[in-house]
């Protein structure tokens, strides 16, 4: 954890759960826990789980040009968002390439609240910042408690009203055992969930509160992890993990379009004027390679980096792969050719540890691909 400055208040939690707290994004973080990773799965997609996800980065943007900066750095329209909602966007160089994606989220007429991951973000609403009549500040003291699965309304609509009415992508401001708390409709896990922002010294009572009330139910802490196997089924895509930063071109440096990554949906319709716009329109039609789904044959699971073959020839590499037992299948989330992108194509991963894997590609998500869980009503 050398290189961490940022510190969750839940470190002693998570350290008696068995955790070393890896860095992520300059925050120690649960990547591992004591005990099994898919008794976690299974508790997300089938009752609930507590995550800490505080290592994601919050960033307000307050003033009469707020709704300016949000509009040059992101791929949203967000003259169109209201307070209360909140929308999933991306952000693009100069080159029209992808260097980070966030939620924005509205809180006020001239309020805003963007979270992000470990990518350039913050440098990029800095940029849009300057010169305005605008406050951006860095807030680590907010935690982020994601507590998802399909039990998660259950639990918290004994202590939050109207929780059971919050649409998807859409967060209240209100109180959780007595202190405030901003509830999101929102998660990475493909599951309905919520996330729960909170004041950091609130943080360990919450989460403690949540565990031991929540136990009968089978509510149970997750590792940071565990949403690799969440993710994996449900197309969400993690920043550098499945991109070209990770992955080389041989050829030319970093920096994926979205119409590879598959993410051209999060540039709202007809819009120009963010960053990086005249480029990535130019490049549609021009991918190099596409984010794409594999089905494997058997169980085993081929580990991150795992080259990808058709008719004996690499043609492209696994970023992530997982088998679930729930729904009997493997899975994986590759970078293959664009003439492999479609549901026919055979191919073969060749793993390290297990040898040559029989796949076929797979358009994504694997799991609930009408996403009617995530955003069920009631």
């Amino acid at each position: 954890m050398t290189a961490s400055w940022r510190f969750s208040t839940l470190a002693d939690r998570h350290r008696a759960l068995g955790s070393d707290l890896e860095d992520w994004s300059g925050m120690g973080t649960a990547w591992s826990y004591d005990g099994d990773p898919m008794a976690e799965y299974m508790a997300i997609r089938t009752k609930a789980g507590l995550m800490d996800v505080s290592g994601l980065k919050k960033v307000h943007i307050t003033g009469p040009a707020a709704s300016h900066v949000i509009d040059r750095a992101t791929t949203r329209n967000v003259e169109k968002l209201m307070p209360g909602r909140s929308v999933y966007a991306t952000m693009l160089n100069d080159a029209g390439k992808f260097v980070d994606d966030c939620v924005i989220y509205r809180t006020g007429p001239n309020a805003f609240m963007v979270v992000h991951g470990s990518g350039q973000a913050h440098e990029q609403l800095t940029m849009a910042a300057t010169g305005r009549d605008v406050s951006i500040r860095f807030d680590d003291n907010l935690h982020d408690l994601s507590l998802q699965g399909p039990l998660a309304v259950d639990y918290l609509e004994k202590y939050v009203p109207g929780i059971r009415d919050l649409a998807y992508f859409s967060q209240m401001q209100t109180s959780l055992f007595g202190k405030p708390a901003m509830i999101s409709r929102t998660g990475y896990t493909g599951e309905r969930g919520y996330e729960l922002f909170v004041r950091g010294q609130d943080a360990p009572m919450i989460w403690d509160r949540i565990l031991e009330e929540g136990a009968e139910m089978g509510i149970i802490p997750c590792r940071f992890t565990t949403l690799d196997l969440l993710r994996t089924e449900s197309y969400l895509l993690f920043f550098p993990y499945d991109n070209s930063e990770m992955y080389p071109f041989e050829n030319e440096g970093p920096g994926d379009t979205l119409w590879e990554l598959g993410l051209d949906f999060t540039v709202s319709p007809g819009k120009t004027g963010f960053r990086g716009a005249e480029e990535h329109y130019r490049l549609k039609g021009r991918e190099r390679f596409k984010i794409w789904g594999l089905k494997l044959e058997g169980t085993n699971v081929p580990g991150n980096g795992a080259p990808v073959f058709r008719d004996g020839k690499q043609v492209g590499v696994v970023t992530q792969a997982m088998y679930s037992p729930l729904n009997n299948h493997t899975v994986a989330i590759a970078r293959i050719p664009v003439d492999c992108a479609n549901d026919s194509t055979k191919l073969a991963v060749n793993c390290a540890t297990h040898g040559e894997i029989a796949a076929v590609s797979s358009p994504m998500p694997f799991y609930d691909p009408d996403k009617k869980r995530r955003t069920a009503k009631g």
